[in-house]
């Protein structure tokens, strides 16, 4: 199975001309009745075989965890690193291949930090040890990125720089909610910030720049949604209907937001939120033992609708979108 991210390799290595390919990327487009960029591609699975070899690895590195744990509570976690690494020499960088690249990448700093965490237990502040294996998981994953280019690399970085963050926080400062979420709120700032620039960069999404972008997105979706929605609720979670109100209004605007990006990973990270709020309101209104069929109809039932007139809406609403904007999100055709 060719990508198209295949397709642009070839190219740029004088296999075929730019024509042929872009002519076979109309093609498939007009078969499928949608553009490249709005089905929001990402590498995973080019064939079972991808598969086959997660399922090896993850059996050999499980029980070389196991089997390290029997002699040390740390060296389980840095034999699997290490033998991750190891498999990703052949898997991610000869044979190129996704899944077993993105389970191989998790391995590696889950063993880490596993193994950092382990290790140093007998500190006095769980705040430090959790600064410490951040810190180290961080290391390897900048190391990882510049020896395998892993697109999901540069977001699971983040993801433990931000760890790092948190930690030190916590140290410094008395544990707040507040303070907990903003920081994970400014922190998804400026992770969609870096995601929208790798997205600037490939915007015909035919690169492995649009797999980062789209990790990052992944990583800040979350991150900026999360704060906001908790903010929403009470404490005693008491949901009533302006807040009901309010959280299908802020879901419509994230709405917009990823027709405009052509990324549904907003979408994605506020619908259990969603789901939670309208539940619950109608819980409260006595219908209990349907709540969550009903609610779950009408969403699964509005997304579909959204998926299947996806490219007409997006047309439709970059027509009031700032120029400016525009240039850093995939071009409409």
């Amino acid at each position: 199975m060719y990508t198209d991210d295949d397709l642009t390799s070839a190219v740029q290595e004088g296999v075929l001309p730019e024509e042929q390919a872009q002519a076979f990327r109309d093609y498939v487009q007009k078969q499928r009745h949608m553009t490249i960029q709005d089905e929001e591609h990402f590498r995973l699975i080019s064939g079972f075989n991808d598969i086959f070899v997660v399922i090896a690895a993850v059996l050999a590195l499980v029980a070389l965890g196991t089997l390290g744990n029997t002699l040390a509570p740390w060296l389980g976690g840095l034999l699997v690193a290490a033998a991750a690494w190891g498999m990703a020499e052949y898997f991610t960088l000869r044979r190129r291949m996704a899944l077993p690249s993105i389970v191989l990448l998790g391995f590696c700093l889950g063993g880490v930090f596993f193994a950092i965490t382990h290790n140093f237990m007998t500190l006095e502040s769980p705040g430090s040890t959790s600064l410490l294996a951040f810190f180290v998981t961080t290391l390897v994953a900048v190391a990882h990125w510049y020896r395998f280019k892993v697109p999901l690399t540069l977001a699971a970085g983040l993801a433990a720089f931000i760890g790092i963050l948190v930690s030190a926080l916590s140290m410094v400062f008395a544990f707040s909610d507040t303070l907990l979420k903003v920081t994970l709120f400014g922190c998804g700032v400026l992770v969609f910030l870096l995601a929208l620039r790798w997205d600037s960069h490939d915007r015909q999404r035919q690169t492995r720049q649009s797999d980062v972008a789209f990790w990052l997105h992944l990583l800040a979706a979350p991150l900026l949604v999360h704060p906001i929605f908790v903010t929403l609720a009470d404490s005693d979670f008491d949901v009533s209907l302006t807040q009901a109100l309010i959280t299908l209004l802020l879901y419509l605007v994230l709405s917009a937001m990823s027709l405009v990006l052509d990324r549904r990973a907003l979408m994605v990270s506020a619908l259990s939120y969603v789901i939670y709020v309208f539940g619950a309101l109608l819980t409260s209104f006595g219908v209990v033992n349907l709540g969550a069929a009903i609610i779950g109809l009408v969403i699964g039932f509005g997304l579909l609708l959204l998926s299947v007139f996806w490219h007409p809406l997006r047309i439709q609403l970059m027509r009031v979108v700032p120029e400016k904007i525009q240039l850093l999100v995939p071009p409409i055709r």
